[in-house]
C-alpha cells in the first residue's frame, strides 16, 4: 500500500520566499532542507529510486542562500 502524503515546503532563497508541494512517505527537517535545496537547484536528485544520494545539509544549503526552511502536511 502507498503511504505517500503531500507536504508543503516553504523557504527563502536569497531573501525571496519560495514554496512547493512534494509527495513523500515521510518528512522531517533534514528531508525538508534537502528538498528545498533541490528545488533551488543546489541539491541532487537520484536518477533511480534505488540510487543513494548524499543529502544536502542545512549548513551547505545556507552557503547557497537557502534559509528559513519549514514544512507541513498539506491540508
Amino acid at each position: 500500500m502507498n503511504n505517500a502524503k503531500l507536504f508543503v515546503i516553504e523557504y527563502r532563497l536569497h531573501g525571496q520566499p519560495k514554496s512547493f508541494i512534494i509527495r513523500q512517505d515521510k518528512m522531517n527537517d533534514a528531508e525538508a532542507w534537502h528538498w528545498a535545496s533541490c528545488d533551488a537547484g543546489v541539491g541532487r536528485i537520484g536518477r533511480f529510486g534505488l540510487e543513494k544520494v548524499k543529502k544536502t545539509t542545512p549548513p551547505l544549503a545556507r552557503q547557497y542562500g537557502i534559509e528559513d526552511v519549514t514544512w507541513r502536511l498539506s491540508s
